[in-house]
């Protein structure tokens, strides 16, 4: 019954809850790449990845391969994070603006998304992998999250990487949802308006569980947020790599580490 009660919190955009207590493991039992210091790797990375379609096209293929060759790169991107003990992934899967794609494309991608949970769900409990999601998710076709859902139950006690998939989401559509259930809590007196501060706010959102970002790597070359986790990545490092996503390597992600790792985080001070 306590999975069913956190399978409903997690319907409504939020994830089912664990203890956010660090999980890195040791590492002086780990062998990093060259240049990358055990010491100052990213807690949490998120990564928008960007242009499955277009790399496709490049080839002269259908969108859909571009997104199965995207998947293979999640695979990827989650075992450089395991390998560096990192130990929050968010990955940009599909916005709330993706459903006015044309519904031939959708359809196809929720198909990919079922079949990939079915298939990774196996290799993520080898791995040690943990599944969490965000965003509207009763958006989703049904049999994506019933198979959401029992991929996050498959994993839940898993202690390697956490792999958030940020699926029909939106940091807009978030935003207005974290200030509704504060309208909610303060109409209903469990909370006073004068105490709401940042950190009340932060406790709304669907991120609830998790800190927020260190570094945010985007693909593609585009430099923009996308509407992807604008509260949370406030004082995020960002990367912008000049690559689809299709192309990303585990070598990207270490570039990027390394590219974090150069930066001074001053977060306003001097």
């Amino acid at each position: 019954m306590a999975f069913l009660a956190a399978v409903g919190r997690c319907m409504r955009g939020n994830p089912m809850p664990f203890v956010q207590e660090s999980t890195r493991p040791d590492q002086s039992t780990m062998s990093f790449p060259p240049a990358i210091r055990p010491d100052a790797i990213p807690r949490h990375i998120a990564v928008i990845m960007d242009g499955n379609g277009r790399w496709a096209k490049a080839q002269g293929w259908q969108r859909i391969k571009g997104h199965r060759a995207g998947a293979d790169a999640v695979t990827r991107c989650v075992e450089a994070c395991n390998d560096l003990g990192v130990e929050f992934l968010t990955l940009y899967a599909f916005s709330t603006e993706n459903w006015q794609r044309p519904k031939s494309e959708v359809a196809a991608l929720m198909t990919l998304l079922e079949r990939f949970l079915k298939e990774q769900s196996g290799r993520m409990v080898a791995d040690n992998v943990r599944l969490q999601a965000i965003g509207r998710l009763t958006d989703l076709p049904q049999s994506c999250q019933d198979e959401l859902h029992r991929c996050i139950e498959a994993t839940s006690q898993n202690s390697g990487v956490t792999m958030i998939l940020a699926l029909s989401y939106g940091s807009r559509e978030e935003i207005v949802d974290g200030i509704r259930s504060l309208l909610r809590n303060v109409s209903e007196g469990h909370l006073d308006s004068a105490m709401i501060t940042p950190d009340v706010v932060s406790k709304h959102l669907y991120t609830r569980y998790f800190p927020d970002p260190d570094l945010l790597i985007r693909t593609s070359g585009e430099m923009r947020l996308s509407n992807f986790l604008l509260w949370q990545c406030s004082y995020a490092e960002i990367v912008i790599l000049q690559k689809f996503w299709p192309d990303f390597q585990k070598e990207d992600l270490y570039q990027s580490v390394r590219d974090y790792q150069k930066r001074q985080r001053r977060f306003g001070a001097v």
